[in-house]
């Protein structure tokens, strides 16, 4: 349950517009839904770990919610970062490799491992209320291996950027964003793998396909997620303060093309309207300027 963290400069999370204000509240709402999710998934895995079979189903559900939070944040990181290039990703993808590798890599294999795990947590919810199943049993704890794997994946993109122009205090606390999303990716992937291991080398109850070791080490691996979502909040609030500057901007010519052709609308603008407006016919006077009557009557009189 990772997401991304970067210090771009191209980055647009009001997709609908609107000014700097309305773009940093809603960057601000994408961190505090990330703490949001992080802590559900926390809440959730502690219900499943309690004694009262009751709350199990509960907790995952619990979780499954959390993961759906993370998937509308994932989504919303990648369209921020496609908004803040004007969605021309050819153009600063095939100039920045970093920006094609990490702005637009990492949140679609975020998403991408968040689907699998959620997949998985919806199979082992249905073989709770409705019996075992060897299928899904096989495909949920294969899930809960690839969902992980993929959230290790895109945190190792995430923690291997390499900036050139950003500052410095920015960049230590991208990376104490990034580092504990690391570690929690890969507790969570051991837990998988410790869980799918245990249900096949012991007699476990075909009702416990969970076991508690894999719900401590996503417990610990959610505490991680809240930690790092908690130092995103202080990074987000450092990168406004910054007003853009000291952020990273693209490389290989790629921001100053794309300046080039924010710019050029502008004078296509101003060329199409002076096209419409007419040109004054020779000997007609023009028009009084704007202003009072007495203005216009002065300026229409004969010289004396």
């Amino acid at each position: 349950m990772v997401k991304l963290a970067t210090a771009r400069e191209c980055r647009a999370y009001g997709l609908g517009g609107g000014g700097r204000a309305a773009r940093g509240r809603w960057e601000y709402i994408n961190a505090g839904a990330y703490v949001f999710a992080a802590v559900l998934l926390a809440g959730g895995f502690g219900w499943h770990l309690s004694a009262w079979s009751a709350t199990t189903r509960s907790g995952l559900a619990a979780a499954a919610l959390g993961l759906l939070l993370l998937l509308a944040v994932n989504a919303h990181d990648l369209l921020a970062h496609a908004a803040g290039v004007d969605y021309s990703l050819a153009l600063a993808a095939g100039l920045d490799s970093q920006f094609a590798l990490v702005e637009v890599a990492v949140p679609a294999v975020h998403f991408a491992g968040t689907v699998l795990t959620l997949i998985a947590l919806i199979f082992f919810e249905i073989q709770m209320a409705r019996g075992y199943r060897h299928s899904l049993e096989k495909h949920g704890l294969n899930m809960l291996i690839a969902g992980p794997a993929l959230w290790l994946l895109g945190s190792i993109q995430n923690i291997c950027q390499v900036y050139e122009r950003a500052n410095g205090h920015v960049q230590i606390l991208q990376k104490c964003v990034q580092t504990p999303l690391l570690l929690g990716s890969t507790l969570f992937l051991i837990g998988g793998i410790i869980n799918r291991h245990d249900i096949h080398s012991q007699s476990t109850s075909r009702s416990e396909l969970l076991g508690r070791s894999w719900g401590w080490f996503c417990v610990s691996g959610s505490l991680l997620f809240v930690a790092a979502g908690l130092l995103n909040l202080l990074k987000v609030f450092k990168m406004q303060q910054m007003d853009g500057r000291g952020l990273e901007k693209l490389r290989g010519g790629a921001q100053e093309r794309l300046n080039r052709e924010r710019e050029g609308k502008v004078p296509l603008i101003l060329e199409e309207g002076q096209r419409r407006t007419p040109a004054p016919v020779s000997g007609q006077v023009p028009p009084p300027p704007a202003g009072s009557y007495k203005e216009a009557v002065v300026s229409g009189a004969p010289a004396g």
